[in-house]
This record gives C-alpha cells, structure tokens and sequence, in this order.
C-alpha cells in the first residue's frame, strides 16, 4: 500500500473546508492536500440540518465566498441553496476530487523531529483504522458535535407520550399536520422553525426561558438587487459584500458604544411588528444587544406568524413534562402533540480531534489563540473559526489568506515549522464574550485569549485585514525553525509516517 502524505490535510468538507481547499490550489497550486470528511456528502452544518426552513442568519453576501459571488436573489438564503453553494464551489474547482469521504479525524501526532503530523482517522461505516501524514493541519470542522445536540435535563422528559423532536436530527417522515407543536428555545433556530412550521400546523408555541433579541430585514436586499441590475455580477458582488461588511463594522460598534439607544432602538421595531403585543415579557432580553448574537428573521415571518395567531411565545420555566404537554412554574400548562427541542448546540474544538505535540497531549483549554487561527506551543496547526458579531466566512477567508502566505514565506526561507511562542507576560481571557448558553456551558473546553495582540480578538474585520493579509509574518511571536531543531523524545513513537489504508474519493450523489 502506497503511503498516504500530503503537505496539508483539511479536516471538514463544510463551507470553511472547501474554502481552505480553495486558496491552497489557488496561491500555493504546487501543495499537494486531502480534506478528511467524517460524513458522506460536502456541505458541513448545511447538509446536516434538515429542519424546517432552515436558513443562515447572515446575509450571503459576506457568509459567500469572496472569489465565488452569490447570484441568487435572496441575501437570507436557505440551507439547500447554500449547501448547493458550497458543492458547486467544491465541483467548479476539483475540489470534490481531493475529499477523502467517511475519513473521522480522531487523533493528531506531531514531530519536530521530521516536521510532520501523524493523523489517525477511522475509514468507513465500520471506522477501520488508518493513518496519514503532512506537514501542516487545517481545522475546518466547524465548532459543534455533529452527532450530538444539547438537551438540558428537563424535569420528567421521559413521561412525555407525545412526540419528541430534536433539530439536529430532524425525521424525514415527520408529519405536523394540524398539530399543536411546542419548540422550545428562543435562538436562530426557534425563530426559525416556528414561522416554517406554523404554515401548516395547527398551532406553534415558542416556549423560551427568557427573550432575544429579535431583528427583521429583508430576504432580498433591495440594494443588492438594483446593484445586480446595472453591473456585472462579479463587480456587483463586491459592491454589496463591500457595503455590508463596512455598516456591520459600523452597526456593531455603535451598539456596543451606546447599548441603550441600540436596545431602545430594536425593540421599538419589534413593537411596530407586534402593536398590541407584550413586548417587554417576550422580546425585551436580560442583556445588552450582542452579548448575544442577535437573531435575524428574514421578511418579518416570525412576526407575522404570531399577527396571524397561528403562532405565539409563551415565556417561563418548565416546571415538569407532562404526558402531553409542558407545566411551567407559573402553573401554566402548554399542551403539545409534538416537542422540537431547539435547545443548542454541544460545541466540540478542532472537531474533537486528541492532539499530542512531540510526544505530549494538548489541553486546548490551556493554550492561548493567536490571531484567532494558531496555539501557543502548537507547531503547523490552524483552526478556521469566524466571527461572532459577523459572517463565519469572512474570518475563514482571512484566515486562509494569511496560512498560504505563510507556507510561501516559509518554502522562500527553508522553514518547516511555525509555532507561536507562549508569552507569560500577556494576561488570558475568555476566547468568546458572547453569554450564550452553548458558550458559557463549553468555557472549559474552549483556548483562550490574551490582553494584547496578536492574541487579542478584536471581532474586526477591518482589523484583522491589515493585520493578516498585510502584517508582519516575522512578527517576533511566531517562531519559524527547521525539522529537528525543536525535537524533543517521541516515548516510542515511530520516526517514519505509517501508511495509510485505502481511501475512497468518489463523491456522492447531492441528496
């Protein structure tokens, strides 16, 4: 069997993978890669989720790619059409063509010794296992258990008779029909879920715990459909990306600067939607705007859902399950045929891969994240992680620019390995300062921050343009050194890359 090495492996074939994948054959064509794909099919979050009406809850102009325009005419686009995005982008390029299918990433040794990652992977629906190697690791698996959600432990969950519905693993063959249906949560998927499911069911109650806040825009951006009409599609693209990230950057900051006005502010629009509404229990939140994403309904849908009174939102703590509803601790019972739980994620690091650096395993919770992509004390790694006050891909795009650059800096100079220096000078911080749920649940998992750059998230686009696409590669922090120079005992491990087994590249059918 041929031995399986390529110069960078790509964990994930969702959105950030494929954009990984794209820049290397684009800047840097002479590396050879593979992206390891646990499931079957490209697309990541968007072929997994298959609930109703699931859709981004950001505009495709930034969350698109910035070599590939987004042409449809929705800016809040649904899941289908964003993952026949992402496999198009993926079959334009061959890109599909480098994916190894069904290859789970568990476990990644790394050698200074010979500047290589060894990387077992289990192959196949009965997880054989087998090895491949490269020198540099991009994580692009996205930041949440693919085969787990959360669900709180509510108080007589299992003597509920009716049916029980989580959306990340929606039932094809689930019927709602003129049922009562109870979805619990108050987060991008609840707003989600309850305007689409209430177009055919017989009532929808969004059961939260305590509000979000709730905006609503348009699901084709007038601005972007008159640019589209005049110019061509690429320049126009840019345009409206161009606008978009710069009222973003804006927006954001005003509302942190003044967190009144902007609270005073989005709650008189949801006031506007819902006149004769009680507003103040269910949608004015406990916290300032952003310290939570804000929830994004497209074409007031969620609002006219509840005008309609095919929908409404109760707001309390669940007392217990009954055998067909839910008592709150108000003493207010909600009945319910069906129960989407709609209750988060489980986030999961790097995919949930074990990493081990010259013999040694990695906490991740204690390493510090530099620039937002790389680990303190951890050699020819990078994780692709977005924005949390904007799209996810506009970071990924920058992350991925500055990686190939590195690796030409790099190949220029004889270096194989980029490891950023632990500094014990720089005070750590909380990674993300959102207050989420499926934040302040994982802390214990996640790296952290520091109180100065380059470790410090600025959560900037602009920012992080000049530094990543225009900064100092040499920047004193990240130490570049040749294999063998930062060796230390491999206690057993072996000095050669393993072979790998077979892999099957064929691509699968879009379902």
């Amino acid at each position: 069997m041929a031995e399986q090495h390529f110069d960078v492996l790509i964990v994930g074939a969702g959105l950030s993978g494929v954009g990984a994948a794209w820049r290397l054959q684009h800047d840097v064509p002479h590396k050879s890669f593979a992206i390891l794909e646990a499931r079957d099919a490209i697309g990541g979050t968007w072929d997994l989720f298959r609930y109703p009406g699931v859709r981004s809850d950001s505009d495709m102009y930034t969350l698109g790619y910035a070599f590939k325009p987004w042409i449809r005419p929705k800016a809040i686009a649904d899941g289908p059409s964003i993952r026949d995005y992402v496999r198009e982008t993926a079959r334009e390029n061959g890109i599909d063509q480098r994916i190894l299918f069904q290859h789970r990433a568990k476990h990644a040794a790394w050698s200074s010794e010979t500047a290589r990652w060894t990387v077992d992977v289990e192959v196949g629906p009965e997880r054989r296992p087998a090895q491949l190697s490269a020198n540099f690791l991009i994580m692009g698996a996205g930041y949440y258990r693919y085969d787990r959600g959360y669900l709180p432990d509510f108080p007589g969950f299992d003597r509920y008779e009716g049916i029980k519905v989580h959306p990340q693993f929606w039932p094809e063959d689930l019927d709602y029909t003129g049922k009562k249906v109870v979805v619990i949560g108050s987060g991008a998927t609840a707003v989600t879920l309850v305007p689409a499911m209430a177009q055919a069911a017989g009532h929808v109650t969004m059961l939260q715990r305590s509000p979000t806040y709730v905006v609503s825009m348009p699901a084709i951006d007038p601005f972007a459909a008159w640019v589209h009409k005049r110019l061509p599609a690429k320049l126009a693209y840019e345009l409206v990306r161009f606008k978009k990230i710069v009222l973003n950057i804006v927006m954001f900051h005003r509302t942190r600067k003044y967190p009144e006005q902007a609270k005073k502010f989005l709650l008189d629009m949801v006031r506007k939607e819902l006149p004769n509404y009680d507003v103040e229990t269910h949608f004015t939140p406990r916290y300032n705007p952003w310290d939570q994403r804000l929830c994004l309904v497209p074409d007031s849908d969620l609002f006219q859902a509840i005008r309609s009174g095919k929908a409404d939102v109760v707001t309390g703590e669940i007392e217990t399950f009954t055998s067909d509803g839910i008592k709150l601790k108000s003493g207010e019972v909600v009945p319910a045929d069906i129960v989407v739980t709609a209750t988060g994620l489980e986030l999961q690091f790097i995919g949930g891969v074990e990493i081990e650096v010259d013999g040694e395993p990695v906490k991740m919770s204690e390493r510090m994240y530099y620039k937002g992509m790389m680990f303190s004390g951890v050699p020819n790694l990078v994780s692709l992680f977005g924005y949390t006050n904007a799209s996810f891909t506009l970071k990924v795009d920058l992350t991925c620019e500055y990686v190939t650059r590195m690796l030409k800096y790099m190949d220029r100079k004889g270096y194989q390995i980029a490891t950023p220096k632990p500094d014990p000078t720089v005070k750590p911080a909380p990674w993300i300062d959102l207050k989420s749920g499926y934040v302040e649940r994982s802390r214990h998992l996640l790296p952290q921050q520091g109180d100065r750059k380059p470790w410090r998230l600025y959560q900037n686009y602009a920012l992080d343009l000049l530094t990543l696409r225009f900064g100092r590669l040499n920047d004193g922090v990240l130490a570049f050194s040749k294999a063998g120079a930062l060796a230390k005992p491999l206690h057993g491990a072996p000095s050669t890359p393993p072979v790998a087994m077979p892999v099957e590249t064929r691509v699968p059918e879009p379902a």
